[in-house]
């Protein structure tokens, strides 16, 4: 399958669960990855994983949060591979604690990292790509971010936050046939969901809730996600722009 071939496609957080799933699919589909990860050697495994497999990708060092980090990871991925025709922003990092049990130092790592890197990558890759009259984004939100979710006050904000940014980034770039959609996964088996189930202080429990209360009846996985976003990538949603799609196995269904 070519869907993407000749595209150049950067995807954040790269290296985890869902990151990676999402760089595996987009090298099947023929595109040119470039895998932007804090840890550059799980950025290396999943990219050298896609080369194996007759993929093209490479990995690059990227702190988000440092705006020259950010500058630097993408003019290298645009030396190397091309001019960027996707990004997906996927990155991101949570605390799971009350809102009043939560400090001021962890808000700020939180809106670093979940809404501050994002709003970094739009700007760097933004105008090479308004410049081209073409371009998609895709940002990896939340559903705690349309519904809310007890214990992740701040992350439910940042990730509220980037959906409205992305709204109106794509209010002011549909002129330049740049199109920009976000998904929202539900509770996903990722690195970042094991740390949540062992702070919530009874995993198994808590496991059964969440699966009970999904109507598929189990947890997402991180194969679950590429499929969403390589839609909105893709030039079957030419015509679709700033929405908002969960993939949650129904645990939201929102209108």
């Amino acid at each position: 399958m070519t869907k993407f071939a000749g595209k150049t496609v950067v995807i954040t957080g790269g290296g985890g669960g869902i990151g990676g799933a999402t760089c595996r699919r987009f090298a099947k589909e023929g595109a040119t990855v470039a895998v932007f990860d804090l840890n550059l050697e799980a950025a290396e495994r999943v990219a050298a994983g896609i080369r194996d497999e007759g993929g093209q990708a490479r990995a690059y060092r990227c702190d988000i949060t440092d705006r020259a980090s950010v500058d630097a990871a993408v003019a290298a991925t645009q030396e190397a591979q091309g001019p960027i025709d996707v990004l997906v922003n996927n990155a991101g990092w949570d605390v799971f604690k009350p809102f009043t049990k939560t400090e001021p130092a962890q808000w700020d790592k939180l809106i670093a990292i979940n809404l501050t890197g994002a709003l970094h990558m739009h700007h760097a890759v933004l105008p090479g790509m308004a410049a081209r009259k073409r371009g998609r984004i895709v940002n990896i939100a939340s559903d705690a971010a349309r519904v809310g979710s007890s214990g992740e006050a701040v992350y439910a904000a940042c990730k509220g936050g980037l959906v409205s940014f992305s709204k109106t980034v794509a209010r002011e770039h549909a002129r330049h046939g740049i199109t920009v959609n976000v998904v929202c996964p539900g509770p996903t088996d990722t690195a970042l969901f094991a740390e949540y189930k062992e702070g919530a202080g009874n995993p198994e429990k808590l496991m059964e809730a969440f699966t009970r209360s999904i109507p598929l009846g189990r947890i997402g996985q991180p194969e679950d996600l590429p499929g969403a976003v390589l839609f909105f990538a893709s030039d079957d949603a030419a015509f679709v722009t700033g929405q908002v799609l969960s993939v949650s196995g129904g645990l939201t269904m929102n209108g």
